[in-house]
């Protein structure tokens, strides 16, 4: 089983991840969603949720901006990363277990972040 955590606005895949509503997180098996639950960001303070989601269980993060620090965390903690994502998190979901979901790469330069991460 793969457990997946998406940076949520709502419905929709967050635009910055460190600011993000909370986390709609997936647990994934064989290729199908076996469950998903909505947890609210415990607050954000450098370092703090790449550990978070770890101790959540998560393989793997989805955002739409994230920061290169917050990148490099989750990569120490064995998390893999997608960034650039956008829409609903359920089609988000569909895309990354049908293997359409691409990283861009793309990092967001932390704190200046107003309007520029998507």
């Amino acid at each position: 089983m793969m457990k997946i955590a998406i940076a949520s606005e709502g419905k929709n895949v967050s635009g910055h991840f460190g600011h993000c509503e909370g986390f709609t997180m997936y647990e994934i098996e064989e290729n199908k969603v076996l469950n998903s639950e909505f947890v609210p960001n415990p607050g954000h303070r450098p370092g703090f949720l790449p550990i978070f989601l770890k101790e959540q269980g998560i393989d793997l993060i989805i955002s739409g901006g994230m920061g290169g620090s917050a990148q490099q965390l989750f990569i120490d903690n064995g998390i893999d990363i997608v960034v650039g994502a956008k829409g609903s998190c359920d089609d988000v979901i569909k895309a990354y277990i049908n293997g359409e979901l691409k990283s861009t790469g793309s990092v967001c330069e932390e704190h200046s972040h107003e309007g520029h991460c998507n």
